[in-house]
């Protein structure tokens, strides 16, 4: 049955195939709290479901998604059930704030990145910052011909997004190039450099998607569980879990050096058109820096 919720759409495309779709395009699906775990949901319901082999994510509108949802940064943790034993989210300074981002960036993409059954991301314009994240915890990518991949976080005073896997899925010194410039990677360049499967002409995008997931589903989901399993493993004891954490511990060094200069998590300089919204990037937590700030709301 396909449902929708919270920016979240969940397709039963039969033949052991589900397409779980990013529905947020008039904001180019930014990725708010809402849908971040409304697309938790949408995993724990394929992971559940027998008769589901392959989750292929996609997303509505011209673009994957343009990250986080900056104007939702400031929003309370309380709607939300939290699927890690993290808590303290609205306790103040870096504590508050890496708890959150512990539960609902790193910890969410490792239990993505984890789910029993093969993912396929379907990608087409463009996959910004925290789209990445989506994006990378997948199995397979295949991408349109006209997209386009980008982490431009440095210039926030930032190392790079919470899943920082950009050495693994490009190499070091296109990684390194990546996050210096800002500048995006192509699909094409992300094929040949491994990051993605294929690359098909955009209208053929869902079509080539769903042919190489139906060929997936079709075979035993025994076998496909333990090859999964068998590379992720592989990854791990090459330290890509260990790599990922102390990036993130560096994620949250850089949150607190910004607020300590800017009282912002990023800093304002490299946010263009955002840094009127500057003053609502402040974990929950740090009423005094909202006051100083004259910005009160706890929410966008």
């Amino acid at each position: 049955m396909d449902t929708a919720r919270d920016g979240v759409r969940y397709e039963d495309l039969k033949d052991g195939v589900v397409r779980i779709v990013l529905d947020r395009p008039e904001t180019r699906n930014a990725q708010d709290k809402a849908m971040l775990y409304a697309l938790n949901d949408a995993f724990d319901e394929a992971g559940a479901d027998d008769d589901v082999k392959v989750v292929v994510l996609a997303a509505d509108g011209p673009h994957f998604s343009s990250g986080h949802d900056l104007r939702d940064a400031g929003s309370p943790m309380t709607p939300f059930e939290p699927v890690s034993c993290w808590g303290g989210f609205e306790l103040p300074g870096a504590e508050g704030w890496m708890a959150v981002e512990e539960e609902i960036y790193l910890g969410l993409c490792r239990r993505w990145r984890n789910f029993p059954k093969p993912t396929i991301a379907s990608v087409q314009g463009k996959a910004i910052a925290g789209a990445l994240m989506l994006v990378w915890v997948c199995d397979l990518v295949v991408a349109a011909d006209n997209a386009q991949f980008s982490d431009p976080v440095v210039a926030f005073g930032v190392g790079g997004v919470e899943y920082f896997a950009h050495p693994w899925e490009l190499g070091p010194r296109k990684a390194k190039e990546m996050l210096f410039t800002g500048a995006a990677v192509t699909a094409d360049e992300a094929h040949r450099l491994g990051m993605v499967n294929h690359v098909v002409p955009r209208p053929e995008l869902d079509e080539f998607t769903l042919d190489l997931a139906r060929a997936i589903a079709s075979k035993p989901s025994m076998g496909l569980k333990l090859a999964k399993q068998a590379v992720n493993q592989a990854l791990d004891a090459q330290g890509q879990w260990t790599a990922l954490q102390t990036a993130f511990g560096l994620h949250q060094l850089a949150h607190s050096h910004n607020m300590q200069r800017f009282g912002s998590l990023l800093d304002p300089a490299g946010l263009g058109p955002f840094a009127t919204d500057a003053s609502r990037i402040v974990p929950p937590g740090h009423q005094r820096v909202r006051d100083q700030l004259g910005d009160s709301e706890t929410g966008p």
